[in-house]
Order: C-alpha cells, then sequence, then structure tokens
C-alpha cells in the first residue's frame, strides 16, 4: 500500500510539475526555428538525464543539481530514492520565449525551448508511474539546462 501511495504522490508531481511548465498561448502557430545545436544540446540533455538514472538515485541527483539552471539552483528539489526516465518527442521541440518558470517574474536567461515528454518515475527498477507533458529546456552559453522536478506532498 505504501508503494501505492508512493507512486500517486510522485505521479501526481511529476504531473505538477509539467503541467505548471505548460501554458496556452492564443495565436498562430509559428514555424520552428530551433537550430541544429540546440536540438543536439536537449538530446544530450535527456540521453544524460536517463544515463544518470539508469546508474541510480544518487547520481540522477547529482546531475540534476549540476544541470539546474544557474539562475533557478534554489528551486531544485529531490525524487527520493526514485529516479525519472524522460523520454522526448523531439519532432515537438521548440522555442517558448515567453515562459516564465513558475513562481519567477521573469524569463531565464538562454533560448527556451519546449518539448514534450513521456516522464516515467522509477524505484527499485519499477516503474511507478508515467506521464506525458511539456518540459521545458534553456540552452545558454551552449549547455542545456532545466528545472528539476519538486514532488510536493
Amino acid at each position: 500500500m505504501a508503494d501505492r501511495s508512493l507512486a500517486a504522490l510522485l505521479t501526481c508531481g511529476v504531473l505538477a510539475a509539467c503541467s505548471a511548465c505548460t501554458s496556452v498561448l492564443p495565436g498562430t502557430a509559428a514555424p520552428l526555428s530551433v537550430t541544429d545545436v540546440e536540438r543536439t544540446r536537449v538530446g544530450e540533455y535527456f540521453d544524460r538525464l536517463n544515463e544518470a538514472g539508469a546508474a541510480g538515485p544518487g547520481p540522477q541527483r547529482e546531475l540534476l543539481a549540476r544541470t539546474q539552471h544557474p539562475d533557478h539552483r534554489e528551486h531544485a528539489c529531490t525524487l527520493g530514492e526514485a529516479t525519472l526516465r524522460m523520454t522526448p518527442t523531439m519532432s515537438t521541440l521548440r522555442g517558448d520565449a515567453d515562459w516564465v518558470p513558475p513562481g519567477e517574474r521573469g524569463h531565464p536567461r538562454g533560448v527556451v525551448l519546449a518539448v514534450a515528454v513521456t516522464v516515467t518515475v522509477v524505484r527499485d527498477s519499477q516503474e511507478l508511474g508515467s506521464q506525458i507533458g511539456t518540459v521545458h529546456v534553456v540552452v545558454l552559453d551552449g549547455t542545456a539546462y532545466g528545472f528539476a522536478p519538486c514532488v510536493t506532498g
């Protein structure tokens, strides 16, 4: 039963993190203007995130701390003993120049990109839940940074 409660909490937390990063903007869709370098950096970000998660909660926590956007490091949190596996749908990668991190007043430095991902929460090699959502990644000075998810009760 505790596993189900934790799974529900983690899934809700990931859901909240993803939904907090999603916004609906009025207007007409604009052509994709993501550079090859940005596309590569975002893909590498998710590759490193998943490799660290496969190595365990500690390595993934360390990676998330290192890759947290430099202006938002105080907002990083932990997933306890769980890890995340994020599978981006790179064909959805797009710029999101109007996005502001939840609880912040301004746009983060760098090129803000949004991508649809399937997020799976894993603990002890068991999948606890999955959710599809939008995740924001910022390319700043040639490095991809994220906004670590925070699970709250």
